[in-house]
């Protein structure tokens, strides 16, 4: 039999809820994302909580809440330790996502389902892979490799191939096709008959209009712009460090073209973070990005007209005008872009444009109804210093508590004592009695107390010693000519202790804080939440423009039928959009298409049989290897044996072996073969495809298929 392989989907099917699926290959246990959704539905995660016990690595594809948003959580309360693995983009934008997401909420409620220190420790010992590289798993995962590929939708957005026993499992969710500005396409095309693919149906039904990129860039700023000067403000619900890269890229580009003068506003609790760090990984963008930066040393993230703002206090101090705003959340649900909304939707001159459809049961897709609502119910929160009684009762409750965790501490201790108390001699002069409590030091009262722990605490003997005595080490040190010999990596920082230090309190890539965010971790002031609900009118304007950076139905159908895979699941996507793309499929694709439910597992084993057999030391005496570029290759002529372990060998055959036709491989190269002709003595003129040669021969490549032909030399080629 082929490599086994089984498929659970934890959530995200038949529906556009947070990605999760399990993924099972021989055993080994695959979490593929970890993701939630901006409502932070516990119960959306009660799947998850019964397999995370059992899972052996995680694999992160976007650095998004849809993908990862569930990962701290998963580890403090679902006992999740598996070891996890994706781009370096997605583990750096990821972090400050979540800082993002905790601090949004921080500021509205007593959020207490995970905290920056979960944050921390969720993602401190991730794997960060480049794209393209073979990653071979160890230990249980021994033979199974892992490697990241493109999948255009997010910065280091990521399609994973998973290879086994050399069939391959492929999971491409959210992968974009289209060339964007900070973004190249995916690669999934290149991938040809793989075992199995995983794959979404988000968009199966949305075709759009082919219009050209740039012809979408002009109509999007065109929209901005009669806000604009029509005197209104511009709100743009965005998300913390994905899409929202090629929005800021497509207003620079538009403003610096135009000259306008309206400012523009980035507005999240990391927003300068964010900045710094897409600024270092412009091998991870665009071809253009990066040659433009090799060519002119140009780093396109170098926003001039952009102000980053981490505070809504700073953008409450910009004089009154027309301006733009970039804000966190894209779902309205929190954050800077749900009090916005509420400032600016009862102006009818004031616009805000969703660049992405809303997450299910949010406010933002709410307002993306057709036709929109004429006013919607919002909660307005915030967090006021404790003043008077409310103050007085929160710092004696505090101090109750700092008592009783001082007790405790206490009685840990004496039993700490009383359990290193040997049964030792009392006539040995040396060993103090600390149950003969001296009548002088009773009559000290408190500071006798006091003056007892001293005389006790450090002489008390180990179980191990006949006598008390003060710790002693024996220095083992090695010493050469030049002194004692030390190991140079004991003073080396590694670099994620350094990155933990800089990002706990949002730091940059210089070790800099954002001040905002800082003030807000490091703020001890007792507070609390003041929440009332209140009715908006929404007189704005409302528009929806596409900007989601995925492949639409029509694509997706071109990519699946060119890839073909032996077996296709269907995962994340309406109900009716999976159906359709299922029909879509077992009609052009593959015959062998499943679309699972949440916690129904498929078994898609493929129905290769695949064996491991021994070449015998016989046989491989016998064989001639030629060198080809890095490799040796050679013809092998065997046959099928058994070894005295019962293992399949290859033997080699007791006939003559038959005569092998020439065989091409690798892809033949014009200079190498004209170097080859000149060795041989045959003189070569290499103009266009054409070979000349002094022998009246002409050689003429044609889609790498070799033709001969006799023909009488052609005129040379001009000057």
């Amino acid at each position: 039999m082929g490599t086994s392989v089984q498929v659970t989907p934890l959530g995200g099917v038949y529906n556009e809820n947070p990605l999760s699926y399990l993924v099972s290959i021989d055993g080994f246990n695959f979490l593929i994302d970890c993701g939630w959704n901006d409502l932070f539905d516990p119960s959306l995660l009660q799947s998850l909580s019964r397999v995370a016990s059992t899972v052996d690595a995680v694999l992160l594809s976007h650095p998004d809440t849809l993908h990862l948003g569930a990962l701290p959580y998963a580890m403090k309360q679902f006992g999740l330790s598996a070891p996890v693995y994706s781009t370096e983009p997605v583990y750096r934008l990821g972090l400050l996502t979540m800082y993002d997401q905790y601090l949004s909420r921080k500021q509205v409620s007593e959020f207490d389902l995970f905290t920056l220190d979960d944050i921390d420790s969720a993602f401190q010992n991730v794997t960060r892979l480049t794209y393209s590289q073979n990653y071979h798993l160890s230990g249980k995962g021994e033979g199974i490799v892992i490697a990241p590929h493109v999948a255009g939708h997010l910065l280091g957005g990521t399609v994973w191939k998973i290879t086994k026993d050399g069939e391959d499992v492929i999971y491409a969710v959210d992968f974009n096709r289209r060339k964007e500005k900070h973004l190249n396409g995916t690669v999934l095309e290149s991938f040809v008959r793989p075992a199995v693919l995983i794959t979404d149906a988000y968009n199966a039904l949305n075709n759009q209009p082919p219009k050209q990129q740039r012809q979408r860039d002009i109509d999007f700023v065109d929209t901005i712009s009669k806000t604009l000067e029509a005197g209104g403000n511009v709100l743009l619900p965005v998300d913390t460090a994905g899409r929202v890269l090629e929005l800021l890229l497509v207003l620079e580009e538009h403003w610096s073209l135009k000259s306008l003068n309206f400012p523009i506003f980035f507005l999240t609790y990391v927003a300068s973070s964010t900045i710094d760090y897409v600024k270092s990984f412009l091998e991870w963008m665009s071809d253009a990005i990066a040659k433009s930066f090799e060519t002119s040393r140009d780093n396109a993230f170098l926003l001039k007209h952009v102000t980053l703002l981490i505070s809504k206090n700073e953008l409450d101090k910009v004089p009154d005008g027309p301006k733009v705003v970039l804000a966190s959340m894209a779902s309205l649900e929190a954050g800077f872009s749900h009090d916005i909304f509420v400032q600016w939707a009862a102006d009818v001159k004031n616009l805000v444009l969703f660049t992405e459809r809303g997450q299910f049961g949010t406010l933002a897709r709410m307002l993306q109804a057709d036709p929109p609502p004429k006013a919607v119910k919002v909660t307005i929160s915030r967090r006021v210093p404790l003043v008077g009684e409310e103050l007085i009762a929160y710092e004696e409750e505090q101090s109750r508590l700092k008592k009783e965790e001082a007790l405790k501490a206490s009685l840990i201790k004496e039993e700490s004592k009383a359990s290193h108390v040997p049964d030792i001699n009392s006539s040995d002069p040396m060993v103090i009695d600390t149950n003969n409590k001296h009548p002088s030091l009773d009559g000290l009262g408190q500071h006798g107390s006091g003056f007892r722990d001293i005389l006790i605490d450090g002489f008390v003997p180990s179980s191990t010693s006949v006598a008390p005595m003060f710790p002693f080490y024996e220095n083992t040190s090695e010493w050469d000519d030049f002194g004692e010999v030390i190991n140079p990596d004991d003073y080396v920082i590694k670099d994620e202790d350094m990155d933990q230090a800089v990002m706990r309190i949002g730091g940059d890539m210089d070790g800099k804080l954002d001040e905002g965010s800082a003030s807000l971790i490091l703020d001890t002031t007792p507070s609390k939440v003041v929440s009332n609900e209140l009715t908006v009118q929404v007189k704005s304007s409302l528009i929806y423009m596409d900007y989601e950076g995925r492949s639409d139905g029509r694509s997706v159908k071109s990519i699946l039928a060119h890839v073909a895979p032996l077996k296709l699941v269907l995962v994340h996507g309406s109900a009716e959009a999976t159906e359709h793309l299922k029909q879509h499929c077992l009609k052009h694709v593959c015959p062998h298409v499943y679309a699972p439910q949440i916690e129904e597992t498929i078994d898609v084993t493929s129905d290769l049989c695949a064996y491991k057999v021994q070449l015998s030391e016989k046989l491989m005496s016998n064989v001639l290897f030629k060198k080809l570029g890095d490799y040796e290759i050679a013809w092998v002529d065997a046959e099928v044996g058994k070894t005295e372990n019962d293992m399949l060998s290859l033997l080699p055959i007791s006939t003559p072996a038959p005569p092998h036709k020439s065989v091409v491989v690798g892809d033949l190269k014009m200079a190498d073969f004209k170097q080859f002709l000149a060795s041989k003595g045959v003189k070569v003129l290499l103009f266009h495809i054409w070979l000349n040669t002094s022998q009246n021969l002409i050689l003429n490549f044609l889609f790498k298929a070799q033709i001969i032909e006799k023909f009488s030399p052609p005129p040379p080629p001009p000057p």
